[in-house]
């Protein structure tokens, strides 16, 4: 039997408010993400290394960036018909409105999927970290010949209110779907977590392109809100609990399985640390399942002298002489000697001058820390002593091209 048909439309348009100042001048899928990657790269590469090769990228707000790291990272052969990454903006046919919701992207779109008739079509998301096999829930979509199938895992009670809250019947259909619940309702003989829509669907064609056609006259519909809820009353609609998936190369000590929406600048900081450590929580390197991005032709890293301490280091920086402790340092970074970078995210192309103190602090690109600079360490007094929560973050945002020194 030939495998069937997958064609994935990536919704990349979101404004990203919650991730200010990152997403001042780019969108939420091109922020940048550990030593050398984007967040896009996450469902790109897991599209790919299911063997997903025809991805349509749904962009908007602030694309430029994106546009850009698409090409230069993202150029699949053109000479196997099917495999390509294609950016597509809002093209208006209806009338002069850009996307309006998540459903009326594609929406906007499905001539492109009238193009190239799929057997199903993957609807997902681009500002999520995680490694997934689709092809295992496009096999679960097709064995109980569902109409939808939503991709879902079980999430912290208290996190809950931010996600679709989904109760799912004995058979694994969806019994009820509710969006961003103020008080998410627990699973049944698990009180401390409720089962939460990671916003990834698998649609079978006719359904998707039918339900949309119906919808069309109120054009501000999300998939999660108002198409779904709509689907349960006449469709078979089926939850994916992403702990079924199989991933090769995950190490006994990475969490099982791992998924994080880094939509605030909390839990962005907060998943560049599960990085980190000889264990870390997701081990970003796995030549079983790797995650692509563009292919950097610039120097490699250089430290001088100075101490590193569990820390990423992206290629092209030079350290001469700093103290770093559990920070990530992407490309062409200059760290001057007696600076001290503790619990930091530094983006390409900045210099942090000699002494300067960083803390619990995300440095943006191109930036320019002065020497001598104290930022972060006024706001964290007492640092070595015990605290009932984690110390705020601080963020510099990003500087203008050609503002640092660098090689």
């Amino acid at each position: 039997m030939a495998p069937p048909r997958v064609l994935a439309m990536v919704l990349a348009g979101g404004a990203g408010n919650r991730l200010l100042p990152l997403t001042a001048e780019r969108s939420k899928p091109a922020v940048p993400f550990g030593g050398r990657y984007r967040i896009v790269d996450f469902v790109l590469s897991n599209l790919v290394n299911s063997e997903i090769h025809s991805i349509y990228l749904l962009v908007q707000y602030k694309s430029q960036s994106l546009i850009e790291h698409v090409r230069r990272a993202w150029s699949i052969s053109h000479l196997i018909a099917g495999h390509f990454v294609t950016v597509v903006p809002p093209q208006m046919r209806d009338g002069p409105d850009w996307f309006q919701s998540t459903a009326d992207a594609v929406h906007q779109n499905l001539g492109l999927i009238d193009h190239h008739s799929p057997d199903v079509v993957a609807v997902f998301g681009s500002d999520h970290v995680y490694r997934m096999d689709i092809n295992q829930m496009v096999r679960f979509h097709l064995e109980r010949n569902a109409d939808v199938t939503v991709a879902a895992l079980p999430m912290p009670l208290e996190q809950c209110s931010a996600f679709g809250i989904i109760r799912p019947g004995p058979d694994g259909r969806v019994a009820e779907f509710r969006e961003k619940p103020a008080r998410p309702e627990p699973m049944p003989g698990d009180p401390g977590r409720a089962l939460a829509s990671m916003g990834n669907y698998i649609f079978s064609t006719d359904v998707l392109i039918d339900t949309l056609e119906a919808m069309r006259p109120c054009s501000e519909q999300d998939f999660g809100r108002d198409v779904l809820p709509r689907l349960l009353r006449t469709h078979r609609v089926y939850v994916y609990d992403l702990a079924l998936n199989r991933v090769p190369g995950i190490k006994p000590y990475e969490d099982q399985p791992y998924w994080r929406d880094v939509g605030t600048i909390d839990a962005y900081f907060a998943a560049h640390m599960d990085m980190l450590g000889e264990e870390p929580r997701f081990e970003i390197f796995n030549p079983n399942w790797p995650i692509y991005s563009d292919n950097y032709l610039g120097p490699d890293t250089r430290i001088i002298d100075g101490e590193v301490r569990d820390s990423v280091l992206g290629a092209g920086s030079m350290i001469r002489g700093a103290r770093i402790n559990r920070s990530v340092i992407r490309r062409e970074v200059v760290i001057e000697p007696d600076a001290d970078i503790d619990e930091c995210i530094i983006m390409d192309y900045t210099v942090i001058g000699r002494g300067a103190k960083l803390r619990r602090t995300i440095v943006d690109r191109y930036n320019n820390i002065p020497p001598g600079s104290a930022i972060g360490e006024e706001r964290h007094p007492g640092r070595n002593q015990a605290a009932a929560s984690p110390p705020p973050i601080t963020i510099v945002p990003k500087g203008k091209r050609g503002s640092g020194l660098v090689y």
